[in-house]
């Protein structure tokens, strides 16, 4: 292999280890604006959609230990990854091929996980990761809420005894 290509697998398997998720998407028939928009709302979201020619992705994923993507490189696929939250990558995709019909997802990648379409498409309804993690911190703190809640009860009960008995005298 030359070294011009063996520079561009390095730099395709670095994007690839640098991040937590990878999204394959077909994007036949999207005109350059739509791309740039379409980049626009993944940058928002710290996400990086990337064209690379197949042969090369398939040797980087090889290298990185990624071989069940296989049958879904063909065509013009470009690479997403991100830095965070693949949910907000996913919903960002949603509502873009909804708006333009364009581009046509095909597969993801998550804690070692080949992702279908249809997981990809739940991952997008969910919350974002902020709103999971408050969420999550409200359930944990109920039961500690409910205890202190209980346990002032017969304190405020009795104040409020004697604050009815002070109004009547």
């Amino acid at each position: 292999m030359r070294s011009e290509k063996s520079t561009i697998v390095d730099d395709v398997k670095l994007k690839f280890n640098a991040s937590p998720f990878l999204i394959l998407i077909e994007y036949t028939g999207m005109n350059v604006p739509h791309f740039a928009e379409l980049r626009n709302r993944l940058a928002a979201t710290n996400a990086v959609c990337t064209v690379v020619k197949n042969t090369f992705v398939k040797r980087a994923l090889n290298e990185v230990g990624i071989t069940f993507f296989d049958g879904h490189l063909t065509g013009q696929t470009a690479v997403i990854t991100g830095e965070q939250d693949i949910c907000a990558a996913a919903k960002v995709l949603k509502n873009f091929t909804a708006e333009f019909q364009k581009p046509i997802l095909r597969a993801g990648f998550l804690d070692n996980a080949l992702l279908s379409v249809d997981q990809l498409m739940a991952m997008a309804i969910l919350p974002s990761k902020e709103i999971l993690q408050a969420q999550l911190l409200g359930l944990l703190l109920m039961p500690a809420t409910k205890l202190v809640r209980t346990l002032n009860e017969p304190a405020a009960s009795f104040a409020r005894l004697l604050a009815a008995k002070i109004k009547e005298a």
